[in-house]
């Protein structure tokens, strides 16, 4: 099977979905839209992006894969092959209206829509799969603290509490984060990690005791099922799908009250056990997800099959 994969800018994981899909033998082009050397896109990117997209469509491809609602309008691009739309969150839940409003006007027009978690359910109406983005869980493993803190030259004779962000992005508020790290009756040293390498993300995991997370939206974040798969204790403000993932993991709390996140803090700390995510977390394995996206394809292909041997 072949397949033109559309998107944005690739993340961690869709790297990874690619890589999975390709092992089942399904042929991937993914196609990009053209990022200036500085600076954001802008519109005149987006409309470069339409040609390309338009290029690559005259080639023999199975179907399109959107990736993302700001891409799903390029996808139309061509009328013929059948179009499944995955929705990343923001696409769906973003304040920006035009950007919920386009992406579900698109989706009406596709044969399947994915979605990666539950509550973004709650913004789409249309018929959908739900299948959560997995994660490698042979890469963020539990790895024992000495020895990730040797790997990265981490030193420190109190816990370490994990900042997972830049802390000059004001939506991930590093400022209520520290505020809670210094309310807290702990001795701790507040660590921000950003712009690293994802391959050594596992290795700061575990070097850390706790994952702090103080954004004030979210449409995941990927890193708590990172964390989760480490067994690494979460503690998290309620954004995006975190309460969904962490519904029944030891050692994590999510909660919007700092006095609440204060005390989780402690707790964590004073106790110094890890979580059960690795075990707890349904539908963490890439494997599922992989397999489950490959099902949606069949169910496509074989859906677009039936209709046009019946318009004979």
């Amino acid at each position: 099977m072949k397949v033109l994969q559309l998107v944005t800018t690739p993340r961690p994981f869709f790297d990874l979905q690619i890589r999975e899909l390709e092992e089942r033998n399904i042929e991937c082009t993914t196609v990009t839209v053209p990022r200036p050397a500085e600076g954001g896109r802008s519109i005149t990117d987006y409309l470069r992006y339409y040609p390309t997209v338009l290029r690559h469509s005259l080639s023999e491809y199975d179907l399109v894969h959107a990736n993302y609602g700001l891409v799903t309008p390029f996808a139309l691009a061509q009328p013929i092959r059948p179009l499944v739309i995955t929705f990343w969150g923001t696409d769906l839940m973003s304040e920006n209206g035009w950007l919920p409003r386009l992406s579900t006007a698109v989706a009406r027009q596709a044969d399947a829509v994915i979605l990666p978690t539950k509550a973004m359910a709650a913004n789409y109406s249309g018929p959908h799969s739900l299948i959560p983005f997995g994660v490698d869980t042979e890469r963020f493993r539990p790895i024992p603290q000495q020895e990730a803190r040797e790997r990265i030259g981490w030193d420190s004779d109190v816990p370490i509490i994990l900042f997972p962000y830049d802390t000059s992005r004001d939506v991930k508020d590093f400022a209520r984060a520290k505020r809670i790290v210094e309310q807290a009756d702990v001795d701790a040293d507040l660590r921000a990690v950003s712009g690293v390498p994802h391959e050594k993300i596992p290795y700061y995991m575990n070097a850390s005791d706790v994952l702090l997370v103080s954004s004030k939206r979210e449409a995941g974040p990927m890193v708590v099922k990172e964390a989760a798969a480490c067994n690494l204790p979460v503690i998290s403000t309620d954004v995006g799908f975190v309460r969904e993932v962490l519904d029944g993991v030891s050692n994590c709390t999510v909660s919007n009250v700092d006095s609440e996140l204060v005390s989780a803090v402690e707790d964590v700390l004073t106790r110094g056990d890890p979580s059960d995510g690795r075990t707890a977390i349904d539908g963490l394995s890439v494997d599922e997800m992989a397999d489950s996206i490959v099902d949606v394809y069949d169910r496509v292909l074989a859906d677009r099959g039936s209709k046009v041997a019946g318009s004979r």
